[in-house]
């Protein structure tokens, strides 16, 4: 099959990567055979149609940040959308790559980086949400990644401590907290135990309950809710980021407060989150992008650190659950749903 039918058979975002032009910005903008080509390589959790906000956040956001350093698709970039790569279709991860060759491979998440490094071990591969990467063999050192992986890792030490002590802040007659897991994402067990320890310091008992698929989540939740549990935590998973709008209904019917780390959680109904704001490491991958296309290796290119947090309300759940939100929350929340 040839690269154009390829392309095809995928859908580019921007016109057939054949024409001669250049890419960059200003003065150091050089001239190329063709337009790079990056791959974007997602996919859904297992049972998930994959909701426009997500496509928003990942996706959308990659593409303004791309703008932000010049590139725009069509123009001097192109860019092949691939949704489904964990699935039984053709063609697959590995026929694209062989096949379409990219310059780059973007990948929104872990699961995603891994299976792209399965397929290539030369192609730079940028992840926007990397996590537990030495240890599953995808990068070195986050100092020297040395390989063809680099990118952000969203996950930040000690964040969850300060979840527990917001959930603490909100309802400080609090005794025994409730946490909805996903363990077979290799963001959740570090939580877990980070979670577990926070818990620990505070003298607060703990109650999870794991999803592997989201059907699993309303029974999850009912779980935690028979428990008694007087908060819950939802972990920061490719998998409960997908299901934001289910587990904020489900949790508002069994009267759970909830505490999250992303901010879309709280956009869908959540009670409160803080943590990383992924719309800035879905914009920030382009750096590496651009980096990439101007000769730096991804092994040279150290992994990166969100270095704000983003702490978020809705008042609205909040009087739907009689929880007074403390106003000095309030005050230095960077987002109040109203």
């Amino acid at each position: 099959m040839r690269r154009r039918e390829f392309i095809g058979r995928f859908g580019l975002c921007g016109a057939a990567a054949v024409a001669s032009t250049s890419f960059g910005r200003g003065s150091n903008a050089q001239s190329v055979l063709k337009r790079p080509l990056i791959a974007w390589v997602g996919a859904a959790p297992p049972g998930v149609k994959t909701p426009q906000f997500i496509v928003d956040l990942t996706f959308g956001n990659f593409v303004k940040g791309l703008l932000e350093f010049g590139y725009e698709q069509g123009r001097n970039i192109d860019i092949i959308r691939r949704t489904d790569i964990f699935r039984d279709r053709i063609p697959s991860i590995e026929e694209l790559v062989a096949t379409v060759k990219p310059d780059i491979i973007a990948a929104p998440a872990t699961l995603e980086a891994v299976a792209a490094r399965k397929a290539s071990s030369t192609i730079p591969i940028v992840c926007a949400a990397l996590a537990d990467a030495i240890h599953l063999g995808l990068i070195a050192s986050e100092a020297r990644p040395g390989g063809n992986v680099t990118g952000i890792e969203p996950y930040i030490a000690g964040l969850p401590a300060k979840q527990i002590e917001l959930a603490r802040e909100i309802l400080p007659s609090a005794r025994r907290v409730g946490l909805l897991t996903n363990v077979n994402d290799p963001k959740g067990p570090p939580q877990v135990g980070d979670l577990k320890a926070a818990c620990r310091v505070l003298n607060l008992s703990v109650v999870d309950a794991d999803t592997s698929t989201a059907k699993d989540i309303p029974n999850a939740l009912a779980a935690l809710a028979n428990e008694d549990v007087d908060v819950a935590v939802v972990l920061q998973t490719n998998l409960l980021l997908n299901m934001s709008e289910l587990i904020s209904a489900v949790a508002l019917e069994k009267r759970l407060p909830t505490v999250f780390g992303y901010r879309e959680h709280v956009m869908h109904g959540g009670l409160v989150s803080y943590g990383v704001d992924l719309r800035w490491c879905y914009r920030r991958a382009a750096y590496f992008v651009d980096k990439i296309l101007r000769g730096v290796r991804p092994g040279d290119l150290p992994i990166e650190f969100p270095s704000e947090l983003w702490l978020a309300a809705n008042l609205k759940t909040a009087r739907t659950l009689g929880v007074n939100l403390p106003a000095g929350l309030l005050a230095r929340a960077n987002e109040v749903i109203e």
